[in-house]
């Protein structure tokens, strides 16, 4: 709070300022000096605030567009949010890192320097589980991965640089490439342990398993970008209208996109007592007659119409016909 001068005070600092006992502008510098800010050389703040709003908003597209697409690939539904953006040293970084972990190392050119991903490894067991036919399940046990679960490791990864790619691109057009994983902090030396780096951390979920995910861009590899990351640009540049290219990524997202489909073979009402008399063998009837076709749901819209049956000694249902609602037939 501001000092308040009393009116003695007042009447003694006015006089002292006409008879040039004091002077009014050193009176200012006085005052200015106070303002004194403190600065760690050792941690030098290299990126500007709108800077890092501007790499906030890009991890906020990159989250969403890896929700999409890891949820495609695992076929399961998988939740990314970007947790904290902080700017601090490499070794900072390492140092906060868990033992073993998951560690990969990834160029994006022609851009110069190396990015790491890192995740914790019940994410990578969950994605590992997943791809090989499980639920995304983890038994908690904290190993290091084997060749085999390195490998399917990185084409989950591989997917991941993908999804930095496109949210990158209306700033750089960038193309990554995997450089290696590594289990042991201390032997991923990308850069000098004193460089300042971004750390992005998103907080990501499949299944049951959620765990943090750190994506780290050392200095030295966005320092060519740093009069592109205002938010000015990255608003300009979404503003383009897509190119080819975007328009067949695009379409290609959309055909890997899961969607539940249900049939519906019918309705009854029953009371609480038949219910609970109900045994094996018996019958409801259903107000569906047989010789009707059924509803095909596409999640929870009513799309097709077919009729109930068999396919290698499974239930399956044969496409009728199409079951056509309000204003579709404008859509193209």
């Amino acid at each position: 709070m501001a000092e308040i001068l009393t009116q003695n005070e007042i009447d003694a600092l006015l006089q002292a300022l006409s008879s040039g006992a004091i002077d009014a502008e050193s009176a200012k510098t006085e005052d200015q000096s106070r303002k004194i800010r403190p600065y760690d050389f050792r941690r030098p703040s290299k990126f500007a605030k709108d800077q890092i709003r501007t790499i906030v908003m890009i991890h906020e597209n990159f989250s969403r567009i890896l929700s999409s697409s890891l949820s495609a690939y695992l076929r399961a539904m998988v939740q990314s949010e970007v947790a904290s953006v902080d700017q601090l040293t490499y070794e900072e970084f390492i140092k906060s890192l868990q033992n073993p972990t998951v560690i990969n190392v990834l160029a994006l050119k022609p851009l110069e320097g190396s990015m790491v991903f890192e995740f914790a490894p019940n994410l990578a067991f969950g994605f590992i589980d997943r791809l090989l036919g499980g639920k995304g399940a983890y038994d908690g046990i904290i190993r290091e991965l084997t060749e085999i679960e390195q490998m399917v490791t990185k084409r989950v990864v591989m997917r991941m640089a993908n999804c930095i790619k496109e949210a990158w691109s209306n700033v750089v057009d960038v193309e990554p490439e995997y450089q290696g994983m590594e289990t042991n902090p201390m032997f991923t030396q990308v850069i000098p342990p004193t460089e300042m780096v971004i750390l992005v951390t998103l907080d990501v979920k499949i299944a049951a398993i959620s765990g943090l995910m750190n994506v780290c861009y050392p200095y030295i590899l966005l320092e060519p970008l740093l009069d592109r990351l205002s938010s000015q640009y990255w608003f300009a540049s979404a503003k383009k209208s897509f190119t080819a290219e975007a328009v067949t990524t695009l379409k290609k997202r959309l055909t890997e996109a899961v969607l539940p489909v249900e049939v519906e073979l019918g309705k009854a009402t029953v009371s609480v007592r038949e219910m609970l008399s109900l045994d094996v063998g018996d019958v409801i009837k259903l107000n569906q007659s047989i010789k009707e076709p059924l509803t095909v749901k596409v999640g929870h819209e009513e799309k097709y119409l077919g009729f109930p049956g068999l396919s290698n000694d499974k239930l399956a249902v044969q496409l009728y016909g199409i079951k056509q609602k309000g204003g579709e037939r404008d859509v193209k």
